[in-house]
């Protein structure tokens, strides 16, 4: 499934909200690195790439963009405009972020440190790379 949504339970009162987000509880990994994006100008395109095991969640923390999620087969889109919701992407998934407001604040947890050689940042080695992993799963597939 290319769009997985979690719900995060928000808590508070007349004073304002708050979102907790812990491992074992709304988090289904290890948080190994957290970092945040904003102040992106008007008609900058971010992503535009997939990785080969990372798993991440994305919360919109302030203002709005629209993820292009792309599994090799499927394209779709997904808007992330409420700080209540996290968009979890799995490995494998080529991501482009589109339609990011200014004021904007993405913050992402992921569930490994920052390693290069895991990321894919040709679209055409994206599918290269995701129809060679099917051929891998058919052949095993055969020789059970």
């Amino acid at each position: 499934m290319l769009i997985n949504m979690l719900q995060l339970q928000a808590h508070g009162d007349e004073r304002g909200l708050l979102i907790s987000l812990e491992k074992g509880r709304n988090i289904p990994f290890e948080i190994k690195r957290v970092y945040y994006s904003f102040g992106t100008k008007g008609g900058v395109v971010r992503g535009l790439h997939a990785h080969k095991k990372l798993k991440q969640l994305v919360v919109v923390v302030k203002g709005s963009c629209r993820f292009v999620l792309d599994d090799g087969k499927e394209r779709v889109d997904v808007i992330l405009d409420n700080p209540a919701q996290a968009l979890y992407l799995n490995s494998n998934v080529w991501r482009e972020i589109h339609d990011i407001t200014e004021d904007c604040v993405c913050m992402v947890l992921a569930d490994e440190v920052y390693d290069e050689s895991d990321y894919i940042r040709s679209y055409d080695d994206f599918l290269l790379y995701v129809n060679d992993m099917e051929t891998v799963k058919v052949e095993e597939i055969v020789n059970d």
